[in-house]
């Protein structure tokens, strides 16, 4: 099978959803398919093993169409799948727009399009209702859609109902290595964590979504208590695509010293993967207090769930099967500090609490592997073009 991926962003941009790219893609090249991603300039030359990288948009606005409609001419792609994420696309219609442009032309591949998230574009001052409906024109206009959580994956069963769609949830994008070198000691001391300190790790971008002032909120409360604790935030501050996670990690670093806790945080900023995984297995727990609600679009809860750390998490909009309180997660309330601390408190008094979440959440790890994303997503492809062609 021949297949496109479009994604905004690709690494060595820094972003969840050019991570996911990349590891889909080399995953279904190993299963012996054509991969190419046509990507931003920015990641001109990067590598994907045994995919072919076409780092030649300049800019996602009503150009990148000729530039789509040049390449599909040269490499004749069975399927597109384009990654979405609107802020990887400078918030611009046009990606929205492009199925039904590519459905006007007489050959043409099957397009799919991932949601990592609903997100909806900017289009412009005052478009209000208009900028939902780009969404839901895209999901309308392509051949089939792919979900990442169970809430996106309710909505478009809601607002495209006609379109075919499938659950499939993402991987870790941070994979352990398997390093008989590895210190944990001396990688808690390179981020200065003494011996007696209790180390959460916070990993990912700051944003409104992800809950970072109920994560200070709950380090103040811990800290004024006389609990030896430190905050290592892993990994890059903001990420290439989204100018709003700048304004928002400007009033968490405000919150931080508001309340002088500069002693008690670590900044790492960006980290290569290898250094992100031996940082994560440094710490004693990891809290992602998303504002939204735990789900499995989260690329960083992956990641944590990979390196079987215990996690503090917030309770999922929807009811999510894999997530089993006090078995592989602990669940908190979202935007609730006092919450999170309470359950920091947990952790830090139980060891048995701390292993059993730690075993149980390297367990849940292994539903999310990229070979098995890359089965489901080929199987998903291969159902549409059999209804595309017809009997």
């Amino acid at each position: 099978m021949r297949i496109c991926l479009i994604s905004g962003e690709f690494p060595p941009m820094q972003g969840g959803v050019g991570d996911f790219t990349w590891r889909l893609g080399e995953a279904m090249a190993v299963k012996g398919h054509q991969v190419m991603i046509l990507t931003s300039r920015q990641a001109a030359g990067a590598a994907c093993q045994g995919c072919s990288v076409r780092g030649e948009v300049s800019r996602w606005n009503w150009g990148f169409w000729g530039t789509a409609r040049r390449l599909f001419e040269e490499t004749r792609p069975d399927v597109v799948n384009i990654q979405y994420q609107t802020a990887a696309y400078g918030m611009h219609p046009a990606v929205n727009l492009f199925p039904w442009w590519l459905r006007r032309r007489r050959e043409r591949p099957a397009v799919v399009v991932t949601f990592h998230d609903l997100l909806v574009p900017f289009l412009f001052r005052g478009a209000g209702p208009l900028r939902r409906r780009a969404n839901d024109f895209l999901a309308a206009q392509a051949d089939g859609v792919i979900a990442t959580n169970e809430e996106d994956f309710t909505q478009l069963t809601l607002r495209a109902p006609a379109v075919p769609r499938r659950l499939i949830p993402i991987g870790s994008n941070i994979l352990p290595p398997a390093s008989p070198d590895y210190s944990r000691d001396a990688w808690r001391a390179r981020w200065g964590i003494r011996p007696h300190e209790f180390a959460l790790a916070y990993f990912g971008f700051l944003n409104v979504t992800k809950g970072g002032e109920d994560l200070i909120g709950a380090l103040e409360l811990l800290v004024r208590e006389g609990r030896p604790v430190k905050l290592i935030m892993v990994g890059g501050k903001v990420g290439s695509s989204d100018p709003t996670n700048l304004l928002y990690l400007n009033r968490v670093e405000q919150r931080i010293r508001q309340s002088r806790l500069e002693p008690y945080v670590v900044w790492t900023d960006y980290l290569p993967n290898e250094e992100v995984s031996a940082t994560l297995w440094a710490a004693d727990a990891v809290v992602l207090p998303y504002r939204d609600g735990v789900s499995t679009r989260r690329g960083t809860l992956m990641a944590a769930l990979a390196h079987g750390r215990p996690i503090v998490t917030t309770i999922p909009r929807l009811p999510v099967h894999y997530f089993q309180d006090g078995e592989n997660l602990l669940l908190v309330p979202p935007a609730s500090p006092e919450e999170i601390a309470r359950a920091v408190q947990r952790l830090m008094e139980d060891a048995g609490l701390r292993e059993r979440l730690g075993k149980g959440a390297l367990a849940l790890s292994e539903r999310f592997t990229w070979p098995a994303i890359a089965e489901d997503t080929l199987q998903f492809y291969t159902e549409l073009l059999s209804q595309k062609r017809g009997p």
